[in-house]
């Protein structure tokens, strides 16, 4: 095997493949998005180019991964070739991993020491808001699994921050598998400031020796008479929402053609009715609900198994029971068609669909016959990995599943740091059966990962492609993929393989030009010739110059906001904490809460929306809602104008809260930025009280204790209410202050304290 000769890379222990040359070569020239199956080395294209730039040029490389255990598997695979300059073994601190875990203060100190930064994005982002380093020295950006780089991912964020402000940016973006989609294809390189692609597919002829043998293998699945049974049931209930439908005028898909991209359409006549001010569109969307709910049951007996079905039988059940339920829910429950199903439902003892017996035959004859082989098995849904994983542990096979953090019923997730263990666990051999879910899909480094089981086609090529990608790395491999017959099953599976193919279709086009052609395997890459001022390199922008903007403080669960972004890149000066009210806030008076129009809605009517509002009022000087969006406030949910005019009117006068209205996130960024700049001007000595025209006795009282450390409006007229004068009350010992109903000690005491300390 010949190995790559690198001053910064580990001697004898990377493999030379003439592809990955050619691509990185390429990739130094100009932000290159490469597309690479799983398996061929992404990873090694990265610390090639990244090996190269730190040889060539003084400064850093940030290397970007959704998620800590694919950050942690980069930072092994660097840690195991790259060097220091001289040759010389790497300092501790010169490699380092930034995740949430990670404090602010540690990362700035361990960001000045490094020469290679792993970590998720939005870490980064966070810090780059926050000014605690500069990306200015950074010469190299890594961006893994890039198809993510849309909407307002981070990724988006970092792209431009990173070519604005860098000195000499460079940007590598990897992925498996960006997308059949040639327009989304191109949102992601624009987003991402790509100026040239590099793929390669596994015919080509400098990849093909490096393919190990993957044999597809679609097994046929049919349904259960019982299923069937439950199907019909289904079908009845869903005709008669479309029936209901129909009556409204609305036009309605056929019950077998009940297609995600069917409903969308329907709901677009709905939702143009309801801003019609259509009373029947009202119901409309609540039979479009039910509709939604039966849909996804269908699928669950079609593709998933009668354990699934009952379990999300039962969790509708327990919506419908609850008070908080949907009309939707209540209604759906209440339907005795429906409670016969899960009457139905109710007598299934074990799994009934085919695909459980089917995956359990395959992993013992997969074991039987190669003992140390290592499989994962892909299931869409939570409540199928853990009837598989029962399933196979009950057979005697050693098993774990693989889902993401978040905790759902009475399922509870798995932390980051409980993924990567389990992922040792599973490469070093301690169970040879791994069942996951989508979250498997991204950067599993399981080398050694003999057989894939697909529990259910998935219409999407990119998941396709990274489940696939999960077996034959390094050696021959099988992929067994379930078919349901009749069901939505077989349509994914053609669905997947058409989009597969106009991928890679559409990659091929956009990577026309010629690669450069790599130096022959004896010279190699000793000595790198320093590469071209990439095409993205610019001037830093003139804004870098300027004195800071005007200061805003930002709650740090807003930072995945567009609004963040935006004041970033109109230059406030951000700082990040955890806010006890609001959202932002500008100075010590103002507070602003943000909420798009639909989250207004939600809060008010499933929320307490005036007690989150009252609270910040009493904080705050100048409280602040802004309501984001042009969506018209009356026709987002069933409710009378009027309450929705009472509503406001209340916020406004009662509480004191201004209301400003806002088109998008930008446009709040921008009045957030002209709140600060017009607090923060210098025009006099600002007032302590903001001024007012007149206010009544009672009132300037109420002011005036209200400006008490921890008093506010409420308390303030609790104690005067009691005492019955100002005087009385700053008379008043702690004990007898902390008696009045609603006044705490820390309150009673700060009071007590401000009134006697002298004036220095």
């Amino acid at each position: 095997m010949t190995c790559i000769s690198h001053p910064l890379i580990r001697p004898e222990s990377l493999e030379e493949r003439r592809y990955q040359l050619a691509i990185a070569l390429r990739a130094l020239d100009a932000n290159t998005m490469v597309v690479l199956p799983t398996g061929l080395g992404k990873t090694a294209v990265a610390l090639i180019v990244a090996a190269s730039r730190l040889y060539s040029h003084p400064g850093r490389v940030l290397m970007l991964a959704p998620t800590k255990p694919l950050v942690e598997q980069h930072l092994r695979f660097f840690k195991k070739f790259l060097l220091s300059r001289g040759g010389s073994e790497p300092e501790e601190s010169d490699i380092v991993m930034f995740t949430g875990e990670t404090s602010p203060e540690e990362r700035a100190r361990a960001w000045e020491a490094c020469r290679v930064c792993f970590a998720t994005p939005q870490v980064i982002k966070n810090d780059c808001l926050a000014g605690r380093y500069s990306l200015a020295d950074v010469v190299l950006l890594v961006v893994d699994e890039c198809h993510r780089a849309v909407g307002n991912y981070a990724y988006v964020f970092l792209a431009k921050h990173y070519c604005a402000s860098a000195n000499e940016p460079l940007l590598l973006a990897m992925t498996a598998s960006p997308g059949g989609d040639q327009m989304k294809v191109q949102e992601v390189c624009n987003n991402l400031q790509i100026e040239t692609v590099e793929t390669r597919v596994e015919t080509d002829e400098d990849v093909r020796p490096y393919i190990h043998e993957r044999d597809i293998q679609y097994v046929d699945v049919y349904l259960p008479e019982e299923l069937q049974a439950a199907l019909i049931l289904l079908r009845e209930l869903v005709e008669s929402r479309l029936t209901r439908l129909a009556s409204l005028n609305f036009r309605v898909p056929k019950p077998d053609k009940l297609s995600i991209k069917a409903l969308n359409a329907l709901n677009a006549q709905i939702q143009q009715r309801i801003r019609n001010r259509d009373p029947a569109a009202f119901t409309a969307a609540s039979l479009h609900a039910e509709c939604m709910k039966l849909r996804h049951a269908i699928s669950l007996a079609e593709t998933q198994g009668s354990e699934a079905l009952r379990l999300y039988l039962a969790r509708l059940g327990a919506e419908g029971a609850s008070s908080a339920g949907s009309k939707a829910s209540k209604r759906l429950v209440g339907d005795p068609a429906y409670q016969h199903l899960v009457e139905v439902a109710s007598g299934w003892k074990e799994e009934l669909h085919p695909k459980v017996a089917i995956v359990r035959e395959l992993v013992q004859a997969q074991l039987a016959a190669h003992p140390d082989s290592r499989i994962i098995v892909f299931a869409t849904y939570r409540d199928t990995v853990q009837t598989l994983v029962d399933a196979l542990t009950a057979a005697g096979i050693a098993c774990e599943r693989f889902v993401g953090q978040a905790s759902r019923d009475a399922a509870r997730g798995l932390s980051q740091k409980e993924q990567i263990a389990s992922l040792a666990r599973f490469r070093e051999g301690e169970f040879k059966c791994l069942v996951a879910t989508s979250v498997g899909e991204e950067g599993l480094d399981v080398p050694s990962t003999d057989m894939v089981i697909f529990y259910e086609a998935v219409p999407s090529e990119i998941r396709s492609i990274q489940r696939k990608g999960r077996t034959g790395r390094s050696g021959s491999g099988t992929i067994v993929v379930l078919v349901t017959k009749g069901t939505s099953d077989e349509t994914f599976r053609y669905v997947s393989q058409t989009r597969e193919r106009a991928m890679v279709t559409g990659i091929k086009s956009m990577s026309t030009a010629p690669a450069p052609a790599p130096a022959p395997a004896a010279e190699s890459v000793h000595a790198p010739p320093l590469p071209s001022t990439p095409a993205a390199t610019r001037q830093m922008e003139i804004l870098a110059f300027t004195p800071a903007g005007p200061a805003i403080t930002v709650d740090d669960r807003e930072t995945s906001s567009r609004v963040a972004g935006r004041l970033h890149e109109l230059g406030a000066s951000i700082t990040l904490e955890r806010l006890e009210f609001g959202d932002y806030a500008v100075g010590d008076r103002i507070l602003v809460e943000r909420k798009t129009v639909q989250d207004f809605m939600n809060t008010l009517i499933e929320r307490d929306l005036f007690g989150q509002l009252r609270a910040m009022a009493d904080a705050a000087a100048r409280p602040i809602l802004v309501i984001e969006g042009e969506d018209d406030l009356y026709s987002v949910r069933n409710i009378h104008p009027n309450a929705i005019r009472g509503t406001l009117a209340a916020i406004t006068v009662d509480l004191g809260v201004a209301l400003i209205r806002t088109r998008d996130a930008d446009d709040t960024a921008e009045m957030l930025y002209v709140l600060a700049q017009r607090e923060g001007s210098e025009r006099g000595e600002r007032k302590v009280h903001p001024k007012k025209s007149y206010r009544s006795v009672r009132e300037e009282q109420e002011y005036a204790l209200a400006a008490f450390p921890n008093v506010g409006l409420k308390s303030a007229r609790l104690l005067l209410e009691h005492f019955g004068s100002l005087k009385a009350i700053i008379d008043a010992d702690p004990e007898e202050l902390a008696s009045v109903r609603g006044i705490g000690e820390k309150t009673a005491h700060g009071i007590a304290d401000l009134a006697r300390r002298p004036y220095r």
